[in-house]
């Protein structure tokens, strides 16, 4: 097996709810990491990623589409990067970097984008439903 290496790591500010961030949507939050990954990496073809996969647990309201993929066409990769999200709760965003290792290990790939992405204050709010008729 081949070995898997983390080359960088990016991250977006640490905001609190309903702070300065939350008018920015979770795909632009996703879509900023990538740029920043992107242009500090400049010697890598963006043509040799091969693909992008962001751990969401929450995926209602604006994150109910496949965030990985809404953010990397904003990030400006080549159409032909894929992207996929994976949901495992709290474990989310590490279950996308351990998914990219095993693809490189195994041979699927050599470059990927891997990581999280939540945004709580754009969440909806969920109502239990009554427990009387």
């Amino acid at each position: 097996m081949k070995r898997a290496y983390v080359v960088d790591a990016a991250r977006t500010a640490v905001g609190k709810f309903g702070g300065t961030l939350s008018t920015v949507r979770p795909d632009d939050l996703g879509a900023d990491v990538i740029k920043a990954l992107v242009a500090r990496n400049s010697s890598i073809d963006l043509n040799e990623i091969e693909d992008v996969v962001f751990g969401a647990a929450n995926q209602a309201g604006e994150d109910n589409r496949n965030i990985a993929r809404m953010a990397t066409l904003l990030a400006g990769l080549p159409f032909s990067v894929p992207g996929e999200t994976i949901n495992r709760l709290c474990a989310s965003g590490l279950s996308a970097v351990q998914h990219a290792s095993r693809a490189i290990a195994h041979g699927d790939g050599h470059v990927f984008i891997a990581g999280g992405v939540e945004h709580m204050t754009r969440a909806p709010y969920v109502l239990s439903k009554s427990s009387r008729p």
